[in-house]
């Protein structure tokens, strides 16, 4: 089956938070190009299981079964050469969830955590929220490509109980290499520091990278890391609030459930694990391998239009996900996302919120129709010429 992602889908009216900007104080003229959900449907395949339970009419308490932890294990494997074994998963409302559920877990107030910036903020919130020490190892951009620092991570580790990793990188598109992450893995197990290791954009990484799931790098390491996915992102199904949280260490997943309970949590969504186990199927595979390469078409769209036309914005290369990043520094605003909002109406991610250091860049969410993308480029493109004079 061939799928379509040129459909265009009106989603205002069906109370998505990255659409009807008005209700966020924005005009109502500028195209949403922000938060990380798609502007694609669900699977058919998904819609369709999720119709059986709707149909059946009856939402009572419910958990997943042999089925559901089957299809899990599956796509693990058959996409990373990961086994999960059914024990080791706990679902949650959420990968943000569980990253707050496991600073609580893990840490104590006042315990130093370290962070990745410019990363995904709600990991400085999870850490300032619960009263954590904040410990930022800043990227390095090193010819257009971000690395991680070891030497100042070594440092902070010293001071640490535990480390966020996001990987793939939201929001730089980096996909870590093998080596990259057992360089910092060693540092951790040196100094005891526990690993959430989002991975939550792992089915996201574009040829020839290839994603590495950071607790099969050694039996050490899966002792020390919990590590988060969701089908969310890859399905569009963030509305449904279901994630996969893969603790091998049996010590650490006592210790992760005891905080998920003393939290009042208890049954997941049944339309979400009915969701996830119809998503990581046969179907999925292939729906997925589509759906990519049309990304890459949009990835390649932003990239020649940048190069050709809008120079002053420069594409940081992606690797992976769908959420690209932006070095909007040579156009010489002070504030780059009013620029965007009010010059080119555009809604997108202004850097900063990623930590300091993505002051004067931008995220932009390419995961719509091309015909969405070019119209935003056309907007970018003519704003940049008005400035020019």
């Amino acid at each position: 089956m061939t799928y379509n992602f040129d459909e265009q889908i009106n989603r205002y009216g069906t109370d998505s938070i990255k659409y009807e900007p008005e209700k966020r104080g924005r005009s109502a003229s500028v195209l949403p190009m922000w938060v990380a959900d798609m502007d694609f449907r669900a699977p058919p395949f998904v819609l369709d299981a999720l119709h059986r339970r709707v149909v059946h009419g009856i939402f009572g308490y419910s958990e997943p079964g042999g089925e559901y932890y089957g299809a899990v294990r599956e796509w693990f494997r058959s996409r990373f050469d990961w086994t999960v074994e059914p024990e080791t998963v706990t679902l949650t409302f959420g990968v943000v969830n569980a990253v707050n559920l496991a600073v609580r877990a893990f840490t104590a107030e006042g315990d130093g955590v370290i962070i990745q910036q410019p990363v995904y903020y709600p990991f400085e919130s999870a850490v300032r929220d619960n009263r954590r020490t904040l410990l930022v190892n800043e990227l390095v951009m090193e010819r257009g490509r971000y690395v991680m620092d070891l030497d100042d991570f070594a440092e902070k580790a010293k001071r640490a109980k535990l480390f966020i990793l996001c990987s793939p990188h939201n929001p730089v598109g980096r996909v870590w290499t093998r080596e990259e992450l057992r360089a910092v893995g060693e540092i951790c197990l040196r100094n005891g520091v526990t690993v959430i290791s989002d991975e939550i954009h792992a089915d996201f990484v574009y040829a020839p990278h290839r994603h590495t799931v950071f607790e099969t790098l050694s039996p050490e390491l899966r002792e020390i890391t919990v590590t988060c996915t969701a089908p969310s992102k890859t399905f569009n199904l963030a509305g449904l609030a279901i994630s996969n949280i893969m603790i091998g260490n049996e010590e650490l997943r006592r210790a992760f459930r005891a905080e998920y309970n003393a939290a009042g949590l208890s049954q997941p969504s049944l339309l979400g694990f009915a969701a996830c186990q119809s998503a990581y199927s046969p179907e999925g595979a292939v729906w997925l391998k589509q759906l990519l390469a049309y990304l890459e078409g949009n990835i390649a769209l932003m990239r020649e239009f940048l190069r050709d036309r809008v120079g002053e914005v420069k594409l940081v290369e992606p690797e992976g996900t769908y959420l690209l990043w932006l070095d909007c520094r040579a156009l010489g605003e002070r504030n780059v996302s009013a620029f965007m909002e009010k010059r080119a109406e555009l809604w997108l991610d202004g850097g900063e919120m990623f930590g300091e250091s993505g002051r004067g860049y931008q995220r932009v969410n390419i995961a719509c129709p091309r015909s969405t993308l070019s119209l935003a480029l056309a907007r970018l493109e003519s704003a940049v010429r008005a400035r020019r004079g």
